[in-house]
């Protein structure tokens, strides 16, 4: 069974950088998806980044491109999500998930193609 704990979450400056990890077990990482999800009060959970090592290529959600980077390391079986220069819009709790998800056309940034989920680690970026 998949379990992924995702850690570094906190308070971060606008402007300012903050990285998340996500801790995986119970398969073989390299070979699934991985994506980060997040979700602000009220709103819906949003996709922000997504990659698969044998692709070999990123999604990112419009609202981060430029600014978040998805990264993995398969020795570690950890996932990262870099946050470069965060606004306060980026406030969220943020989610990483796996899956067997294709890696085309926009399959990656559909939330309903995974089927390991963390808990979430609270993100806040102060103004």
């Amino acid at each position: 069974q998949v379990q992924l704990l995702e850690s570094g979450g906190g308070l971060v400056q606008a402007g300012g950088s903050l990285r998340l990890s996500c801790a995986f077990s119970g398969h073989t990482f390299s070979i699934v998806t991985m994506a980060w999800f997040r979700q602000a009060p009220g709103k819906e959970r949003e996709f922000v980044a997504a990659n698969r090592q044998s692709a070999g290529s990123t999604h990112y959600g419009d609202s981060v491109k430029g600014r978040f980077t998805i990264s993995r390391d398969n020795a570690k079986n950890t996932g990262y999500l870099q946050m470069n220069n965060p606004k306060p819009e980026d406030t969220a709790v943020y989610y990483c998930a796996t899956g067997p998800v294709p890696f085309y056309a926009d399959l990656p940034r559909k939330e309903a193609m995974y089927d390991s989920w963390g808990q979430g680690t609270q993100v806040t970026v102060s103004s």
